[in-house]
């Protein structure tokens, strides 16, 4: 049986064609097949940094393939966090965002040029942050419930460090006063260091800072913890009540790292991502280093991230709105 010549033609383009595009799929590989960059908006050395080349180095073993840390710092995570929205949405550029990224910095920056919450495809919260507040171990006030009533008595008299207007320390101490009902006197230093030594020489009564900042100084006995800030207590001070065990039970101060990619990520990309990730935040040599640093590590789905990324960006709206916080 013979085929008109117009038949074969069309069989012979259809072959030829079928062939191109799996020679393409064949090269092209399956996520990832180059190396992977994760992005961090901050200097090296410091805590979203570590997290993310910790992360990275469990994800290069899993994928044999390397996933290299990039230092992008400048205006507050602003640099960083842009230069990761506007790149390719192809899985290859991620960013290791903060809670400062996605949710306070969008209402102290009004020329912000992409949008923290849409312009990102969530993957993993890769940690939370344990957060502390601290005081003089001869202090007059020895809990929480004793502090809140000497604020009452003495309005503005108590004085808290802050490491820089809209920092961490300054929201959980804006957050404090509005669960309480007091007003306490924040007064800016240049960052967390000096904060820190501010609550140590007495030159102010309390700090709400990360554990790990405080630690050594609290070991040392040289500053008394009140409370841990967040929903669940510390690894690091097991003893030590969480606000809400303290009397603030609508008290929760959430400071957290989470992995994110530009939007628009293809879906089996996204997806390898999520499990992957969630896969490494399970190893007990990762989790081991995580809680020395006073992380706790991340769990949950990239739907609760997502779900945590916008009830904090209205939450964090709102406190910022009632305190009357400003970008420095």
């Amino acid at each position: 049986m013979q085929f008109p010549r117009r038949t074969l033609a069309k069989a012979a383009f259809a072959f030829v064609a079928a062939a191109s595009l799996g020679s393409a799929a064949f090269a092209q590989g399956a996520f990832p097949n180059k190396p992977v960059k994760i992005v961090v908006a901050f200097t090296a050395g410091g805590p979203t940094d570590v997290v993310a080349r910790l992360i990275g180095q469990k994800l290069t073993d899993k994928w044999g393939q390397q996933v290299v840390v990039e230092n992008k710092p400048g205006a507050a995570g602003l640099l960083g966090s842009e230069f990761v929205a506007k790149s390719p949405a192809d899985g290859y550029t991620l960013l290791m965002a903060t809670a400062g990224n996605l949710t306070v910095n969008q209402h102290l920056y009004r020329n912000m040029k992409f949008d923290p919450v849409k312009d990102f495809s969530p993957i993993a919260q890769t940690a939370a942050v344990d957060f502390v507040l601290v005081t003089q171990p001869n202090a007059p006030f020895q809990n929480v419930k004793e502090l809140v009533a000497a604020a009452k008595a003495k309005p503005d008299t108590i004085t808290s460090a802050t490491s820089g207007n809209g920092g961490a320390p300054h929201l959980a101490a804006a957050l404090f006063e509005n669960a309480a009902g007091v007003n306490l006197t924040l007064v800016p230093y240049k960052g967390t260091a000096d904060a820190v030594n501010a609550v140590l020489s007495g030159q102010t009564q309390l700090d709400f800072d990360a554990a790990s900042q405080v630690m050594p100084h609290i070991k040392a006995g040289k500053l008394k913890p009140l409370a841990v800030l967040g929903q669940k207590r510390s690894a690091l001070l097991p003893d030590v009540p969480t606000m809400a065990e303290a009397g603030l039970p609508s008290y929760n101060f959430s400071n957290w790292f989470g992995l994110v990619g530009p939007a628009g990520l293809p879906k089996d990309v996204l997806e390898k991502l999520q499990r992957d990730v969630a896969d490494v935040l399970k190893d007990p040599e990762l989790r081991k280093k995580f809680e020395g640093m006073g992380l706790q590590p991340g769990s949950g789905t990239a739907a609760q991230f997502e779900a945590l990324v916008q009830a904090d960006a209205a939450k964090w709206g709102a406190t910022i709105k009632a305190a009357n916080i400003v970008a420095e």
